[in-house]
């Protein structure tokens, strides 16, 4: 494992990420529990209010929480860009983004425009407060390098799509109507700006390190999370500034190329790694970019050939095939070395620090792995069968269960060894 170049005195208490990362499980399981009360029919399609509630619990309440509680990590270790009191701004950031995602949700289900309102208030301030102190961090950072600009642009991502979604939210509580193609906007802001963003520009740094591969190849790495960041400001300029579906349709494709580029990729890049013994994180790497090349060919196809089926498989493919998958991968690597490195840190330990392996073993999560790969399976396929909704949100809610008991483990572990 290569760790040149990281900045790991400046590492904050493993207690900052953790508490993002333990919240982040139980609304996965909410979101199942959402999907399995509201049946078939209350999820027949990508505007039904449980449809909503339960992928704005993936999206902010589990991929948003892991993600900011990643960079309160990676900030200060890949781009010596020091959080100013961490545990302070953590808490700060984390129960208003808990709180507001909740209130977002029920908004969604129980359509309260005070909701809505409460919500906006409270992820704005949270996403203002993580946004503010970010840039602050990055501005006085000596790190320059390509994961860094990824972070940049994804935190400027982050920016759009919390503006695009007070603003959507300000038209749910009834204050305004949003204008047409707003709703598509925040979306691709979200998915592809903050959250395809800021993967790549991890990736950049966990895959060689982690998986023992080549590192990506300079053009990648140069050039591929900007052109990411142009081809979304055509989309949005074609978009606002009424262009015509033809210049809507050309930035997508260069949108979805820029991914499939980025998926082909990271794949050759497993495929050539130096050690050959596999593990769960790189089976989760490789659903996730399996599924993100899916997802970019699918969405091609569609610009040409339309399909009922096509939005539910798109976001499925996305959000649980590939941000999901991938954020489960991290997690297992991510959470042991943070145990590993902080009991490694203690002084005057009277036992050896338990290994990587041991901290979380395997075989627990491989099983996890079945249950996420079963439950993007049956999700595919309610589109086609809806009673498979049922085993689906099952399978997505063992899922959630079993990677909170994975981490909580991991924690028990560290309190175990911290004592000794």
């Amino acid at each position: 494992m290569a760790l040149a170049g990281l900045s790991l005195e400046q590492a904050p208490p493993i207690s900052v990420p953790f508490r993002f990362f333990y919240s982040a499980p139980p609304f996965a399981l909410l979101a199942a529990l959402t999907l399995l009360a509201a049946g078939p029919d209350g999820a027949a399609s990508r505007w039904t209010p449980a449809l909503l509630a339960a992928t704005h619990l993936l999206t902010l309440g589990f991929m948003a929480m892991v993600m900011v509680g990643a960079l309160f990590q990676m900030l200060p270790v890949v781009a010596g860009a020091a959080i100013p009191r961490p545990r302070l701004t953590a808490w700060a950031v984390h129960l208003p983004l808990v709180a507001g995602t909740l209130c977002l949700a029920g908004g969604f289900l129980f359509r309260r425009e005070a909701a809505f309102r409460l919500a906006g208030a409270l992820l704005a301030f949270a996403f203002v407060l993580f946004l503010g102190v970010s840039v602050y961090s990055l501005a006085r950072a000596p790190a320059r390098n390509a994961t860094v600009t990824a972070i940049r642009l994804a935190l400027a991502a982050l920016a759009v799509t919390v503006g695009l979604g007070l603003a959507l939210a300000a038209a749910l509580s009834g204050q305004w109507r949003p204008a047409a193609g707003l709703i598509d906007l925040h979306a691709q802001w979200g998915l592809l700006g903050w959250v395809g963003l800021l993967v790549m520009g991890v990736a950049y740094q966990v895959v060689p390190m982690f998986q023992l591969t080549p590192v990506y190849p300079p053009p990648v790495r140069r050039w591929l999370a900007p052109l990411v960041a142009v081809l979304l400001l055509g989309s949005t300029a074609a978009t606002l500034g009424g262009a015509g579906p033809a210049w809507t349709a050309l930035a997508a494709a260069g949108l979805a190329l820029a991914f499939a580029v980025f998926g082909g990729v990271t794949l050759h890049l497993q495929r050539n790694r130096r050690r050959r013994i596999g593990d769960v994180t790189l089976q989760f790497w490789r659903l996730a970019m399996a599924s993100l090349a899916a997802a970019a060919g699918l969405w091609a196809a569609g610009l040409v050939v339309p399909s009922a089926y096509f939005p539910l498989w798109l976001g499925t493919l996305y959000v649980v095939g590939f941000g999901l998958s991938v954020i489960d991968g991290m997690l297992y690597k991510i959470v042991p070395f943070l145990v590993w490195f902080h009991l490694q840190s203690r002084a005057g330990r009277s036992r050896p620090v338990p290994n990587m392996k041991e901290i979380i073993p395997e075989r627990r999560a491989r099983l996890q792995l079945r249950a996420h790969g079963a439950a993007l399976g049956l999700l595919l396929g309610y589109a086609v069968w809806p009673p498979l909704l049922y085993p689906a949100g099952l399978a997505l809610g063992l899922s959630s269960l079993l990677l909170g008991a994975n981490l909580l483990a991991a924690g028990r572990c560290y309190r175990a060894a911290s004592t000794c």
